[in-house]
């Protein structure tokens, strides 16, 4: 269904339409991954600008579900990440998803939109709809609290476990949400780092080769005359998300995983 539902996405986008298909779960996206990687996004570039896709994929992501196992509870948006001419978007409230879309549904190019599962049912996600003039452009990331001694890069449900992490050990931290990954914010980072000193980054997805690599990889390579203590990273462990609670609770990091490592950030 996946190859198909993408496939047909493709083929509308071609005809001139602005198809805004979806992928039920994340955890079913790989039989569409020919038409993802191959088609869409090579779609302006091997034909030299003379054909574009203006479709944007939507795909509900993550766990936190405590029951949905590994066909419900899947990241892996840094698989896509590596993808050329693919846009990533990876929301943590609703205002910021209205105006991720507006930008999305404007743009020529296909746009994966990632939609955090576990936060469709969180109050703390909710927000008036904003104006109609209120969009998200492609790349910018916004403070979610503002510190002066460590940052904090995250995004999707991990904002908020930051919080919670934040206020548990009550220190001054910064915390950034990305919003979006491809392109993200590298400027807003630089400056919050030049600022505190130091930088955790934190998602959902496994720590090898996660998309947090990259964030501390460019931290480590353009900010190293800011920092004061190695970047370090919280992420999930190398493994299948479990069906049971306390082995889903194990394998993804939890608040206290991440103030545990603020605690030794600061500490160092």
């Amino acid at each position: 269904s996946e190859a198909n539902i993408v496939g047909r996405a493709v083929g509308q986008a071609f005809r001139g339409l602005r198809p805004a298909p979806e992928v039920q779960f994340f955890d079913y996206i790989w039989p569409a991954m020919q038409q993802i990687k191959t088609e869409a996004a090579t779609a302006r570039w091997r034909s030299n600008g003379a054909f574009n896709v203006p479709m944007v994929l939507r795909v509900p992501i993550g766990g936190y579900l405590t029951g949905g196992a590994i066909w419900h509870s899947q990241c892996g948006e840094s698989i896509f990440a590596h993808v050329p001419g693919l846009t990533i978007g990876f929301p943590s409230r609703a205002r910021d998803a209205v105006g991720m879309l507006r930008a999305a549904f404007r743009a020529e190019d296909p746009i994966m939109f990632l939609e955090h599962k576990h936060l469709l049912r969180q109050p703390y996600t909710r927000d008036a709809l904003p104006p109609e003039d209120y969009v998200v452009p492609f790349g910018k990331a916004t403070i979610d609290r503002v510190g002066d001694d460590v940052t904090v890069v995250t995004y999707g449900a991990t904002v908020e476990k930051t919080r919670q992490a934040v206020d548990q050990i009550g220190a001054s931290v910064e915390i950034i949400d990305l919003r979006w990954l491809i392109p993200w914010d590298q400027e807003l980072v630089a400056e919050s780092v030049a600022h505190t000193g130091r930088c955790l980054v934190v998602h959902e997805d496994v720590i090898t080769c996660g998309f947090g690599a990259e964030i501390a990889a460019w931290v480590g390579e353009h900010c190293f005359s800011d920092l004061d203590a190695p970047v370090r990273r919280v992420a999930a462990i190398d493994t299948h998300v479990a069906y049971e609670p306390t082995l889903e609770r194990a394998v993804l990091p939890q608040v206290d995983d991440i103030a545990s490592a603020l605690t030794s950030l600061l500490a160092y």
